[in-house]
């Protein structure tokens, strides 16, 4: 991380949170007959997103959540906020700390009659190191599951395109805060793994882990859509929107101090505000193909995203995503 690009980073939260107000989310006539998945629906960004797509009227809300009794309650409230059909929601479960509930949940959403839109929105933030599927917790829920979670869907999302006509968009949240993430861990030239150097607790740099997690997200959305869109397999769009600092539950392990809470006070969006980003990658249209929005607009993202050390980077990182992946679903990389 460097210093411009740290300031950076600081600058777009500042002008977005002080200076920019968001649209809020407009629905269309087509979204009656089209189905949605939002994971980590019961709370939070999630939670607001459901809330909004449901207010909109989509055919179909799958609320995919860890704990279904919380899911019911969720749903519930947003029923009764929008007054749509109780058959417009379901609640379905997904553990992303688990690859078989995730593979489970795929499955079963193989079996829809289509799949419009996909937010992965669920993903943690801590500075405590732990494993989760044998990889350190953070880089395993908010990059290798959710990517899993992706080239499981994948096949679906495009037969539901080819079918009715809407491409598919595959949605996750971002965060300025990859502006500022440390890169020691990521040397393209070592010969070391990069997975294998953040997955070494006597080396990881926890602190820094979150910010990590997204820059890391950016480059695999980046070159899925860049392998995806080349591939002739047929359209889906993947895009990572930051809904910049909102009120929510993700940083618990911070809210305890004063100076965060004055912080939160004085700067930080509504978690209802941050949603109408992250519902507006979900309605994005092709021209948000492998972007980091910002927003709701395609904003460049850090230098060490765009420029030649970031690009070897990238590529380095993703065929490791690859390669652990393909240990987990044997063949899973043919559906890009």
């Amino acid at each position: 991380m460097s210093f411009l690009s740290a300031l950076q980073g600081m600058r777009s939260v500042l002008y977005s949170n002080l200076f920019v107000k968001l649209p809020v989310p407009v629905g269309n006539p087509d979204l009656k007959n089209q189905t949605f998945v939002v994971t980590g629906a019961n709370t939070g960004l999630g939670y607001e997103a459901s809330l909004h797509l449901s207010r909109l009227g989509v055919g179909k809300l799958i609320m995919a959540v860890r704990t279904t009794a919380k899911g019911d309650s969720a749903r519930k409230e947003i029923l009764s906020l929008t007054r749509q059909p109780e058959s417009s929601i379901e609640v379905w479960p997904i553990d992303m700390d688990s690859y078989d509930s995730i593979k489970a949940f795929a499955a079963r959403a193989s079996q829809l009659p289509r799949l419009d839109g996909v937010l992965a929105n669920a993903g943690i933030m801590t500075t405590q190191f732990g494993l989760s599927e044998g990889y350190e917790k953070t880089l395993n829920v908010n990059f290798i599951s959710t990517f899993l979670l992706y080239l499981l869907l994948l096949p679906k999302m495009r037969e539901s395109g080819e079918k009715t006509g809407h491409v598919a968009n595959y949605v996750i949240p971002n965060s300025a805060l990859h502006y500022m993430a440390p890169l020691a861990e990521l040397d393209p030239d070592s010969s070391q793994k990069i997975i294998d150097r953040l997955n070494d607790p006597r080396t990881a740099d926890m602190g820094g882990r979150y910010p990590l997690s997204k820059l890391l997200v950016i480059y695999a959305v980046r070159e899925l859509a860049e392998r995806s869109g080349s591939s002739g397999k047929g359209a889906c769009t993947i895009n990572t929107p930051n809904p910049s600092f909102c009120k929510s539950s993700l940083a618990r392990e911070s809210q305890g101090s004063r100076g965060f809470r004055i912080f939160e006070k004085l700067l930080a969006r509504s978690t209802e505000e941050g949603s109408r980003v992250l519902v507006h990658g979900l309605l994005a249209g092709r021209e948000s193909n492998g972007q980091y929005l910002s927003n709701c607009r395609v904003e460049s993202p850090a230098s060490h995203v765009t420029g030649e050390w970031g690009q070897r980077a990238q590529k380095k990182i993703f065929e490791e995503l690859l390669d652990r992946l393909e240990k987990v679903q044997p063949g899973i990389s043919s559906a890009m």
